[in-house]
């Protein structure tokens, strides 16, 4: 077996029971990654130098092939009605089988962190057989200085093999594709898939399962820092603008998209960023878009015209169309990934509806409340079969990641906000004026100009009234922000419509709750939203 690149002697692929391998290449860099990348025929060079790869029929993640190894240790801690149990046995015939699939071939492995605070940090070593793939991951993990790869022992291990065919019946899964976790011995196996995004995933998934019995709070969030020090967390699913609002040029960015909150503050998870790119402008969001033309950027399904320019307008590939980049592409990243406790937190949605205010001030009850829901709404051509707004409940604004029971990550994030006085914030980056295809998107302005005053601390001096459906508070007057757009209501020409959508919406919220009822207290049961009042 050639085994080529910096790594540790004495940890090997063969411990992780690899045998027969062609080649092994150990953390390499861009730039050898690229010249495999190409010479294997996984990727091309754009025309301003990034590297970009399509990957098949999976353009997003197989949230119905992931499944989760159930055992002693793991089946009184793994909340089951979310997670998909597979036996010990059938893991083990498919971690054999896997084995078996990678005989002669040529992998590449990188050892990287999850979590820059070193008293959380999980070791993971990612062997994936493209060379795109590896890295993917290099960029989107912590990299270890090389005198630390030499000395480098996993504490967790990612096979990735997209060539690999699973077997429903041998295997106890769902398809030919499989995302199995084995969180007892930390051994993920990935076949059957080109998307990349579900190594980094794989390592939330297990941060999420070891880091709750520690104290420490594991997000599926965005983070930044202002000059003053003050630190904000931006909670979202894909598509309510987590990436886009956190980069902000006048804040330091921590991250984009997975964090970790306990006795030292908040921290990364992850070295880089994952973005969307579809649409992407210079105009709207210039620190995304300069990376697309950064060496060592990895563009995923993006389309490209006859002189390799990338058309982010064209979505005919997947919407998901995305840019994977190291952190320090971004100017103003933070160099440690760490920062102090949150004095902010933001709860994005995307209210496809027209209901929801653009900002509104929650209560620590209501916060574990909005929290426990994870709502967006889909809109049409984003996914197959949506054809009209679609409300979208993601528990803690990240149900596939979580491993653990909601309640588990709803109380400790309420104990941390009453712990560090975080004041918290629900923001609508969704529909104003209308439902979708009659209002319009709220204007991207208005909301950080409303994200600044949040920020700052001015927003907390503004006058606020109650809305009579959702019972936070909303302010009345902001300045530099259209007073229409606070009030929902006031921006449909059919009030009785509006009316009409909100107690639909306020109905779905209700319903959605009825899981979480017997695992709160009466004080989070009482920040549900209320029936609607008659029209004023």
């Amino acid at each position: 077996m050639k085994e080529t690149g910096i790594r540790n002697a004495a940890a090997s692929i063969t411990t992780s029971g690899l045998k027969d391998i062609s080649a092994v290449f150990y953390n390499l860099g861009p730039a050898e990654l690229y010249e495999h990348s190409i010479r294997r025929g996984e990727a091309e060079l754009t025309a301003h130098g990034a590297l970009t790869a399509r990957t098949g029929q999976h353009t997003g993640r197989s949230a119905k092939d992931k499944f989760v190894v159930r055992d002693a240790d793991t089946d009184p801690n793994v909340w089951w009605d979310n997670n998909k149990p597979m036996s010990r046995e059938a893991f083990d015939t498919l971690h054999a089988d896997f084995i078996e699939h990678a005989r002669g071939k040529e992998l590449f492995v990188q050892d990287l962190v999850g979590g820059a605070d070193a008293d959380y940090s999980l070791r993971a070593r990612v062997i994936t057989e493209f060379a795109w793939h590896s890295l993917f991951i290099r960029n989107l993990l912590i990299r270890p200085d090389a005198s630390a790869l030499a000395s480098f022992v996993p504490e967790m291990t990612i096979i990735d093999l997209p060539s690999f065919r699973a077997d429903p019946a041998r295997h106890g899964c769902r398809s030919e594709t499989v995302i199995a976790v084995d969180l007892t011995r930390m051994i993920v196996l990935i076949g059957g898939t080109s998307y990349a995004g579900e190594m980094k995933k794989s390592v939330f998934t297990a941060l999420n399962y070891i880091l709750p019995p520690k104290g420490v709070m594991p997000m599926h969030c965005s983070a930044n820092q202002g000059p003053d020090g003050d630190t904000a967390v931006f909670f979202g699913l894909s598509g309510t603008g987590k990436t886009t609002l956190s980069a902000d040029p006048k804040r330091t960015l921590i991250g984009d998209d997975e964090h970790g909150w306990g006795a030292h503050g908040v921290f990364n998870f992850e070295g880089g960023c994952y973005a969307k790119t579809i649409r992407l402008s210079a105009e709207a969001e210039p620190e995304i878009f300069a990376t697309t033309r950064r060496f060592g950027t990895v563009l995923e399904n993006v389309v490209l015209d006859q002189n390799r320019v990338p058309d982010f307008d064209d979505g005919s590939l997947t919407e998901n169309t995305r840019c994977a980049y190291p952190l320090d592409f971004i100017p103003n990243a933070s160099a440690t990934g760490k920062a102090g406790q949150p004095k902010n937190i933001i709860m994005l949605t995307a209210d496809a509806f027209g209901v929801l205010p653009p900002i509104a001030r929650l209560t620590p009850a209501q916060a574990m409340y909005h929290f426990l829901s994870g709502y967006t709404a889909k809109v049409a051509g984003t996914e197959k079969g949506v054809t009209e707004p679609e409300a979208t409940f993601s528990t803690c604004f990240g149900a596939p990641f979580m491993p653990r029971h909601p309640s588990e990550y709803g109380n400790l994030l309420r104990r941390l906000i009453a712990e560090h006085n975080v004041d918290c914030w629900l923001v609508n980056t969704g529909w104003t004026g209308g439902a979708y295809g009659l209002g319009h998107r709220m204007p991207i302005k208005a909301t950080r100009a409303l994200l600044t005053a949040a920020l700052d601390g001015s927003l907390k001096n503004a006058e606020f009234r109650t809305d009579p459906k959702f019972g936070f508070a909303v302010p009345v007057t902001v300045p530099g922000v259209d007073t229409a757009i606070l009030d929902p209501r006031s921006t449909w020409a059919d009030k009785a419509a509006y009316d009409a959508q909100a107690a639909k919406l306020v109905q779905m919220f209700v319903a959605n709750f009825e899981k979480f009822e017997s695992h709160v207290d009466g004080e989070v049961r009482g920040a549900a939203p209320g029936l609607p009042i008659a029209a004023e």
